[in-house]
């Protein structure tokens, strides 16, 4: 579907893969946050399942950043941009930098674990960790990273959620409505 603004904008929708793959990912790397940040709060059995349930979702994340980075790179629709230059570069540095932090965060996760000498565990099939245990001074290491390497993503993703409804509400240049889900691509 095509958009007109007052300002005469014409744009096109996102793909429909891109725009599964994009709110996957948002819902997943919101969940992982809220787990680990809040499972230190229940009982053993809530716990371990809060834990199981992350490494789960990061696992499923895993998958969803590969196939989102190749479609991406290959099928999915880039979009003629009518940002003024320097709001171009700052969209496209967010989107960039998300992708990078993701991706870290992902294999920050696997050296935490593996290195720890702890399966992963995807629906309950324990995957062993291919490598040796870490020294422990490492092990802080990756998990410190692993930590503020969150934080980073949340912050930065809540400043692309914002700009995303700073461009509908305020802008009103229907930005926003290009990744909405539900609509027939154009």
């Amino acid at each position: 579907m095509t958009y007109s603004t007052p300002a005469t904008r014409v744009f096109q929708r996102y793909d429909g893969p891109s725009i599964v793959l994009h709110w996957m990912t948002a819902f997943l790397v919101l969940l992982q946050f809220v787990l680990a940040e809040c499972w230190g709060w229940p009982t053993k059995p809530v716990h371990h399942l809060m834990v199981v349930t992350h490494l789960t979702a990061g696992i499923i994340l895993s998958v969803i950043m590969v196939f989102r980075v190749v479609w991406r790179l290959t099928k999915g629709r880039h979009l003629p941009n009518h940002l003024q230059p320097m709001s171009r570069v700052l969209a496209l540095g967010v989107e960039y930098t998300l992708y990078a932090l993701i991706l870290a965060e992902i294999v920050l996760g696997y050296l935490w674990r593996w290195g720890g000498g702890q399966p992963m565990s995807f629906f309950g099939v324990l995957l062993p960790a291919p490598f040796a245990h870490f020294q422990k001074a490492s092990l802080l290491w990756i998990h410190s990273l692993h930590d503020w390497n969150a934080w980073l993503i949340i912050i930065l993703a809540t400043g692309h959620g914002l700009a995303a409804l700073f461009h509908q509400l305020i802008l009103k240049d229907h930005v926003l409505e290009r990744m909405l889900p539900g609509r027939s691509g154009g």
